[in-house]
């Protein structure tokens, strides 16, 4: 079942599991804490605290929120990490990428570690080259009907597309579930605010100095090439902070096609930090 905790005039929802050292995970733009039941029983097994959280808007979270920058959301993640006693290892995909990463550098006592999940961190630059490419073409097309007209039909077929197979034996379900969400009043208008949000987050990479693990999917439709925006990503950070890891045949959302191989190079890049 899940906590609550009061933020920002909001209600933030979460859910912590497990004992040892706190790590933090924050889902992406039309997502909730569901997005990493898979990964979460394996960090518990690994000796973590785990505390998932619906992003504001999201999920158990208060629907309506004033705004719903990356800044906000570091924020809430901020307010979370000392109300369970940090500092945690913060794991953030898309949207929370960035999030995770202005979070890191405003409150760097409360941070020891960053990992981004296909992370939208720095400004979007679309490519009008990588319309050749039919997966960036198709998800752009989607994603821009999603923002501009707040299509449930086109965010459903956008995650078909940024999540190719394999899916998770409960992937028919799980879509149903997120359907379920974004039609409760106030979710799709929040989905648009984040989508339309400034990015805010590619400035402060400068400023991270804990250790940071970027994962991109060779397949994620977002990016015309994922990993020279992996690779542009960990070159805005100083230098030996950041480390990008491939994870062939992912789309946006490798923790829930493949969240056994997520958690491996997780505990791989925490270890070696430790070193």
């Amino acid at each position: 079942m899940p906590e609550f905790l009061n933020v920002d005039g909001g209600t933030l929802a979460y859910e912590v599991t497990g004992s040892g050292p706190l790590m933090v995970l924050a889902h992406g733009i039309g997502q909730s804490r569901d997005a990493y039941r898979f990964m979460v029983p394996e960090l518990v097994a690994a000796g973590y605290r785990v505390a998932a959280v619906d992003l504001r808007g999201s999920g158990e979270s208060t629907a309506t929120w004033p705004s719903y920058t990356r800044t906000d959301v570091a924020g809430d993640l901020i307010a979370l990490i000392q109300h369970l006693g940090g500092p945690a290892v913060l794991v953030g995909h898309s949207i929370s990428g960035g999030a995770a990463t202005i979070a890191a550098a405003k409150a760097p006592a409360l941070v020891s570690a960053v990992v981004e999940l296909a992370p939208f961190t720095r400004k979007v630059e679309y490519s009008l080259t990588a319309l050749g490419l039919s997966r960036y073409r198709k998800g752009a097309t989607a994603i821009s009907a999603v923002a501009m007209l707040g299509s449930h039909k086109q965010w459903r077929k956008y995650l078909e597309i940024a999540t190719p197979e394999p899916r998770p034996a409960d992937w028919a379900a799980s879509l149903e579930r997120t359907d379920a969400m974004l039609h409760e009043p106030g979710r799709m208008k929040a989905l648009q605010k984040q989508m339309n949000s400034a990015a805010d987050a590619g400035a402060q990479l400068g400023n991270v100095h804990c250790p940071v693990l970027v994962v991109m999917g060779t397949l994620d439709p977002d990016w015309g090439d994922p990993k020279a925006e992996g690779e542009a990503i960990v070159a805005a950070l100083p230098e030996g902070v950041g480390r990008l890891e491939m994870l062939p045949g992912a789309g946006h959302y490798p923790h829930i096609q493949f969240p056994s191989a997520v958690v491996g190079l997780v505990r791989s890049f925490l270890e070696t930090a430790r070193a």
